[in-house]
């Protein structure tokens, strides 16, 4: 009977040590991936554009295409100026999917004489994200142009560049 009993204590005792602290380990890793980049080729161009004295209206730009529409006193002219979406090369890690993000409001343009038109209606082609298959993807930026009636001739630029931001999803 001793020696059951001190088995007893030491198989207890084993059972005890059993549920004891013990310890797991993983290790940490991190990949650090290609940075999406965007690149400037061209930049939003209208064209020409012809006015009415006393109607006023827009050209719509179309991302997809750079076709052009015109409505209310605004006539489109067959030749002259040339006329495109802005586009833009944007770079990363091969097949991923990145957001567009387009300008919020209006951008004015202005023929440095104090005479301005605005733009907006601002539209991306993809939208609203993209896919860098192989790694890049071509980014197209069209947007509305508001012109007035009786608009003033010249030639209308942006102070500054509109932002169009590009973020990995």
């Amino acid at each position: 009977m001793k020696k059951f009993f001190a088995l007893s204590l030491l198989m207890l005792g084993l059972a005890a040590g059993a549920s004891a602290q013990v310890t797991g380990q993983a290790d940490a890793s991190a990949t650090i991936i290609t940075p999406i980049t965007i690149t400037w080729v061209a930049d939003l161009a209208f064209g020409d554009v012809a006015v009415s004295a006393t109607v006023p209206g827009t050209v719509e730009l179309d991302a997809a295409t750079s076709a052009r529409t015109a409505t209310g006193g605004v006539t489109l002219p067959s030749t002259g100026t040339a006329f495109n979406a802005a586009e833009f090369t944007v770079a990363g890690l091969a097949g991923a999917t990145y957001a567009i993000t387009l300008p919020a409001g209006d951008l004015t343009i202005d023929d440095g004489a104090g005479n301005t038109m605005t733009v907006n209606g601002w539209e991306s082609s993809p939208t609203p994200t993209g896919t860098l298959t192989g790694g890049t993807e071509t980014l197209y930026v069209g947007a509305i142009l508001n012109v007035a009636a009786g608009q003033t001739p010249g030639t209308y630029t942006s102070a500054t560049p509109f932002d169009v931001i590009v973020n990995y999803n």
